[in-house]
């Protein structure tokens, strides 16, 4: 399971030390793409990608064009070099607005990496009334 957030910064490069707990269960290559309305990057492990394509796959092509336009289109292999950077394409930095300070996350299933003010503006919207409501939704 992914889990815990990382503070790093990009160098001018647009490489990023991923996070050594993050890529031991990320594998030795895994899959940047565009995240949604939240303007971050989505990680997955060559696994969880391979789950997500198999879904997308099995939509219907009016369905399934739009989504595969949206995440596969910008979609970049990264494979960690010697001391753990990965390259991010300047299209996915853009996209996100990836500049020095950013937040690598762990989320369950995938990881994510976000702009540091983003991320902290994100998680100040954050309150414990909404996150109840949505628990009871579920049954917790």
């Amino acid at each position: 399971m992914l889990i815990g957030e990382y503070s790093y910064s990009i160098d001018v490069k647009g490489r990023l030390n991923f996070p050594a707990k993050l890529r031991e269960d990320m594998g030795d290559t895994f899959i940047l793409t565009k995240g949604f309305d939240d303007k971050c990057l989505l990680v997955y492990s060559k696994e969880e990608w391979k789950n997500f394509e198999d879904k997308v796959k099995a939509l219907p092509m009016s369905k399934a064009r739009n989504l595969q336009r949206f995440f596969f289109a910008s979609a970049a292999e990264a494979e960690p070099d010697k001391q753990g950077r990965i390259m991010i394409p300047a299209v996915l930095r853009e996209y996100a607005g990836l500049d020095k300070d950013v937040m690598v996350i762990g989320a369950s299933n995938h990881c994510e990496i976000w702009n540091r003010q983003h991320w902290d503006e994100i998680c100040s919207e954050l309150d414990t009334t909404s996150i109840v409501d949505i628990m009871d939704e579920i049954g917790f």
